[in-house]
């Protein structure tokens, strides 16, 4: 038996096992249905080295492999015992493709922290950071926006869908691919900060290689505490934001939503052109509305639909909110104080959450009665900062952590897919880009960008 389960020679004479491999892919990467025998030694990579043998490939393709719906991590000896099943057992087996680690291509230093990140749109990316600004950077890595305006670190980030820009969130809700933004277009982002302000950004795109130098065109003012957490609705109309004031406050996006006071600023401001003084530039925005139940700091909010929203806090709860009603519909809770959330799996229905331990927690919020996770997923050597669904992928999710790592998991295992460590210092924040790629920000001052190989199945 060679190192990491493939077949040797010795294999021939060790115990055998039935198996029959499925898969769903295209019929080229089918293998025959007839049930045959294979060492009980093997684990997933000799499995993986029997699927390639079987499709004659030069070229092997890793794959990984599902038995009842679960990844197998084991041996398969091992996972009859698990199983309590017999020696004498067909298994019935799935081959999928295996997601491999991504590929660190570049890293992009700041002047201190990057504590935000938002990966939303295929072609650009948007950092906060605690030395007050936020950036845009193109998909070269280069940056090409610099959001100057607030006069306190930046805890988050948000683009807000806009016409012809579908966002992730909203690509997922609406089964779209993610859009490009075409050269002209204006970005809309969302920016919280602890100056205890949101602001709102209008980035025009172009072909020029210079750097621009944007001011915001609204303040959101209402929160007496840091603001920490800012989330844009589907539809873009709205921004929901969590303080340290213990309290989510609702804002509108469209100058429909702007109090008279606050219509006649903005229409100075387009009157007077690009080179207004910046009090003049930036419109000062009120909540629409306060939703009043964390009793500690509202560390992150997320929308689930237009009228409907998640949020996570110091306080150990999970609550869900009734955008039109303002009504706290359920609460659930762990243990510990919560840092991140995030809306997706199946059905994009489920909740992820990290927080004040190394416990990665998955929640249903769909079964009534239950107020504790359905799957808990321990890796991480420190604090969870970040977590993030893969936006097409039921299974798939990401994590950061205080420990300098990031980590895949399959939520089929209970083990992650695998580890990055794209950090020297704590990783706070991380998120999927176009799919196959993985950016995030650290302690160390940097953006990191890694990109995943990708087979064509």
């Amino acid at each position: 038996m060679e190192e990491n389960g493939k077949m040797s020679e010795a294999d021939v004479q060790e115990t055998q096992v039935q198996v029959r491999f499925t898969t769903k892919l295209r019929d080229e990467f089918r293998v025959v249905s007839t049930p045959f025998a294979v060492p009980s030694s093997l684990t997933r990579y000799g499995l993986s080295e029997v699927i390639n043998a079987l499709l004659g490939r030069d070229k092997p393709i890793p794959f990984d492999f599902l038995l009842d719906d679960e990844l197998i991590r084991t041996s398969l000896e091992d996972l009859l015992l698990a199983k309590n099943l017999s020696a004498e057992s067909i298994l019935n087996i799935e081959y999928i493709p295996a997601v491999v680690p991504p590929i660190p291509k570049e890293s992009q230093l700041h002047d201190d922290w990057v504590s935000a990140v938002d990966a939303s749109l295929a072609s650009y990316i948007v950092t906060g950071s605690y030395d007050t600004f936020a950036r845009l950077w193109s998909v070269a890595g280069t940056c090409v926006g610099v959001l100057e305006g607030h006069t306190d670190a930046i805890t988050s980030v948000s683009v807000i869908p806009t016409p012809g820009l579908i966002d992730a969130a909203l690509a997922l809700l609406l089964f779209q691919p993610l859009k490009a933004v075409s050269h002209g277009d204006n970005i809309s982002i969302v920016t919280g900060s602890k100056d205890r302000t949101l602001r709102m950004w209008k980035v025009p795109t172009d072909n020029s290689s210079s750097i621009k130098t944007v001011k915001p065109t609204r303040c959101f003012k209402g929160h007496t505490s840091s603001v920490q957490s800012v989330a844009a609705s589907p539809s873009g109309m709205q921004i929901c934001s969590g303080s340290w004031d213990s309290s989510i406050m609702l804002w509108r996006t469209s100058e429909d939503a702007l109090e008279p006071e606050e219509e006649e600023i903005a229409k100075k401001r387009k009157l007077a052109g690009p080179d207004v003084d910046t009090q003049l530039a930036e419109t000062e925005v009120s909540a629409k509305a306060t939703f009043d139940g964390h009793t500690q700091c509202v560390s992150a909010v997320a929308w689930a639909a237009e009228d409907y929203l998640f949020s996570v806090s110091w306080d150990h709860s999970v609550r869900s909110w009734n955008v039109e009603t303002g009504a706290n519909t359920s609460t659930m809770s762990c243990s510990k104080a919560l840092h991140c959330l995030s809306v997706g799996g199946e059905g994009s229905a489920l909740l992820a959450t990290g927080g004040a331990d190394n416990v990665l927690r998955v929640w249903d919020p769909r079964i009534v009665g239950v107020v504790a996770p359905i799957l808990q997923l321990t890796s991480h050597k420190g604090w969870i900062t970040s977590c993030k669904w893969h936006p097409r992928s039921t299974f798939h999710l990401l994590s950061a952590s205080h420990d300098g790592t990031i980590k895949v998991w399959d939520t089929r295992a209970k083990v992650p897919l695998y580890t990055v460590e794209a950090h020297k210092d704590k990783v706070l924040c991380a998120d999927w880009w176009k799919e196959d790629c993985i950016v995030s920000g650290g302690a160390d001052s940097k953006l990191s960008i890694m990109r995943e190989a990708k087979f064509n199945l």
